[in-house]
């Protein structure tokens, strides 16, 4: 017989006890991620016992909480996608202070999947493949001037700088991620050659470059602005040069033949826009976001899926949260505590499913002029690379 509710869940809520303690009820995930977040239950024991055994315990239904969402916060903030509401989201989240994000990010200070040879490696090894396996297929050399929209921390323009000695520019929108990356630039000796703009990608001053990359920031830009967006890329792309797009989307559709349940990827997709990423509507699945890149005028030359690193991330992240608990309770409180860990747990288990996907993306403007051998017995795939690795 399977184990009850009970066996993972301890109600601390008097009302939340009487309508589901007895387990003859299944309890929306929502409600119980939000009570989770409050204080209102725990859960027992590991928390990844219980995302292994959801779909008997929850339902995926929508909730009052949902449409109250939905109505209030998400049709605003993705009808309007304004320099300064995207200012205000996202500094709301990217400026909450660079310890919470080191509490899970590690060293490398990377929010992105990374690369990993096997399951074995270190969060720091895959961030570090990642971050060149982006270099190798940009085929990045140091004549190059590379732009990076959405560079973080500053950890891809620092590498790219350092190690293949190119001239890199980065742009943030988040005053504290600008403030260290200019740091972690000078401390890597590279800021000769390597700077980081605090600013809206629409502001970002006219100029060429070689060589593009956007890694999951895209999902910020809106859905409304994405032929903006790669309108701007375009234009900022020199005639031979290379994008590199990375992203994480939501995956077209419900089947019921597919093995997730009916509803979870829609509840997902909500809990993150409500708690984690407030804005960020632009998880397209690989065919709409490959339309928008084709209309804006550029070839797709390789694409990848990288989902299964995206999820050896997200738990690697989730080990590192849960390790640095005590530091996070005293800077941040037990309620971010609980968030972000379900957070990283829940997403783990969506990726396992296929309920969200990420992607790689090497484009280049489809003229008549680009030279298309550049990519005959060049770098291309992740997995060639690690082949020559091995």
């Amino acid at each position: 017989m399977s184990p009850p509710l009970s066996d993972f869940v301890k109600f601390n809520d008097a009302s939340l006890a009487r309508r589901y303690g007895k387990g003859n009820k299944k309890i929306p995930i929502t409600t119980l991620v939000e009570g989770y977040v409050e204080g209102k239950l725990d859960m027992v024991g590991d928390l990844d016992a219980f995302m292994a055994e959801r779909d008997r315990l929850v339902s995926y239904r929508l909730t009052r909480s949902h449409l109250k969402f939905f109505f209030t916060n998400f049709l605003p903030e993705t009808t309007i996608h304004s320099k300064a509401q995207d200012t205000r989201i996202v500094r709301s989240h990217y400026d909450r202070g660079n310890d919470f994000f080191e509490y899970f990010l590690g060293d490398s200070m990377v929010y992105t999947a990374g690369f990993f040879a096997d399951q074995n490696e270190t969060l720091e090894q895959g961030q570090a493949r990642k971050v060149d396996l982006v270099c190798k297929k940009l085929q990045l050399e140091k004549s190059d001037k590379m732009l990076d929209i959405g560079c973080g921390w500053s950890t891809l323009i620092g590498s790219a700088a350092r190690d293949y000695g190119a001239d890199t520019t980065g742009v943030t929108l988040s005053k504290r991620q600008a403030e260290f990356g200019t740091e972690r630039l000078k401390n890597w000796k590279v800021d000769s050659h390597s700077r980081v703009l605090c600013m809206d990608y629409r502001d970002i001053p006219r100029s060429r470059y070689n060589k593009i990359s956007s890694v999951e920031m895209i999902e910020h830009v809106g859905v409304k602005n994405l032929q903006k967006f790669f309108a701007e890329v375009y234009d900022l792309l020199e005639d031979d040069g290379l994008f590199f797009l990375q992203w994480t989307g939501l995956r077209r559709g419900f089947k019921p033949s597919r093995t997730s349940m009916p509803g979870e990827d829609l509840v997902w997709g909500l809990f993150m826009n409500k708690f984690i990423f407030p804005g960020a509507d632009a998880s397209l699945p690989l065919a709409g976001m490959l339309d928008h890149m084709e209309r804006a005028g550029f070839e797709i030359h390789s694409v990848e899926n990288v989902s299964p690193h995206y999820c050896i991330t997200l738990r690697k992240w989730r080990d590192n949260w849960v390790g640095n608990k005590d530091k996070v309770l005293s800077a941040y409180g037990d309620k971010w505590f609980r968030l972000w860990d379900f957070f990283l747990s829940w997403s783990a288990y969506i990726g396992d499913r296929g309920s969200a996907a990420c992607f790689q993306v090497v484009a280049n403007k489809n003229t008549a002029k680009f030279d298309r051998n550049v990519f005959v017995g060049g770098t291309s795939l992740g997995e060639r690379q690690l082949r020559r690795v091995a």
